[in-house]
C-alpha cells in the first residue's frame, strides 16, 4: 500500500498528469465563467425594482453566492471532467511501471462519461448530506470515511474493469474491500485540502492502478 502511494506521488509530476490536470481545470473554469455570465444576464433581465440600490444588491448577492458555489463545487466538477481522461492516465501508468503485463482495454467513451457523471452526482449528494455533521466535531471523520468508501469503490473498479468484466471487477473489489477502504483514506483526506484536492482524481487513478496490480498478484 505504501509502495503504491509513493509510486502514485511520483507519477503525479509526470507531463501526462499535468496535461490532464490542466485540461480538467480549464474545462471547469470555462464552465463556471459561462454559468456566471448567463446568471448575470438573467438577473439583469428579470430583476427590476423601484430602487436602483435593490437591483444592485441582488446582483452583488447573486454574484457572491455563485462565487461560494464555485469554490465549493470546483473540486467535484474538476473530478468529473478528469474522469473523462482517467483511462488515459491508467494506460500511461501501466506503460511506465508494468510494460511486461497485458495492457488494459480502455472503457467505451459512453461508459466513461456515464461513470464520471454518476460519480460526480453521488459524491456531491453524499458530501452535502454529511456536511452538517462537520459542525458537531466528528463530521470530518464521517466525511473522510464516506469519501474513502466512494473513492475506493469507484477507482478500484474503474481500473479493474480495464482488465476484466464488470461483475468480476466488482467482486474483486468486494473481496478486498477492507484493504481498498484503508488505501482510499489517503486520497479521501487529500480531497479536504484546498488546491491539493484538484489532483485527487489523477492521484487516485495511479494509486489504485498500482494497488490493483499488487492485489491481482497476491490473489493469483
Amino acid at each position: 500500500m505504501l509502495t503504491s502511494a509513493f509510486r502514485a506521488f511520483g507519477d503525479l509530476f509526470s507531463p501526462e498528469f499535468r496535461s490532464v490536470l490542466f485540461k480538467a481545470l480549464g474545462l471547469t473554469v470555462a464552465l463556471f465563467i459561462a454559468v456566471l455570465a448567463i446568471a448575470e444576464l438573467l438577473i439583469a433581465g428579470f430583476t427590476h425594482f423601484s430602487w436602483p440600490w435593490a437591483d444592485r444588491l441582488v446582483e452583488v448577492g447573486a454574484g457572491l453566492l455563485l462565487l461560494v458555489a464555485f469554490f465549493f463545487l470546483m473540486s467535484p466538477v474538476t473530478a468529473a471532467f478528469a474522469g473523462l481522461f482517467l483511462d488515459q492516465i491508467a494506460e500511461k501508468v501501466e506503460e511506465r511501471h508494468y510494460p511486461w503485463d497485458p495492457r488494459g482495454t480502455s472503457l467505451p467513451v459512453g461508459r466513461a462519461i456515464l461513470m464520471a457523471i454518476q460519480f460526480f452526482i453521488v459524491v456531491l449528494l453524499v458530501n452535502l448530506a454529511v456536511l452538517p455533521t462537520v459542525f458537531f466535531g466528528f463530521g470530518v471523520f464521517v466525511l473522510i470515511a464516506a469519501n474513502a468508501y466512494l473513492i475506493g469503490r469507484e477507482y478500484f473498479e474503474m481500473v479493474a474493469m480495464r482488465h476484466m468484466p464488470v461483475e468480476e471487477a466488482k467482486m474483486l473489489r468486494k473481496e478486498n474491500s477492507p484493504a481498498v477502504f484503508i488505501a482510499a483514506l489517503l486520497p479521501a483526506f487529500m480531497s479536504l485540502v484546498p488546491f491539493v484536492n484538484f489532483a485527487v482524481p489523477l492521484f487516485s487513478t495511479a494509486y489504485f492502478t498500482h494497488l490493483f496490480k499488487s492485489v491481482r498478484v497476491s490473489s493469483a
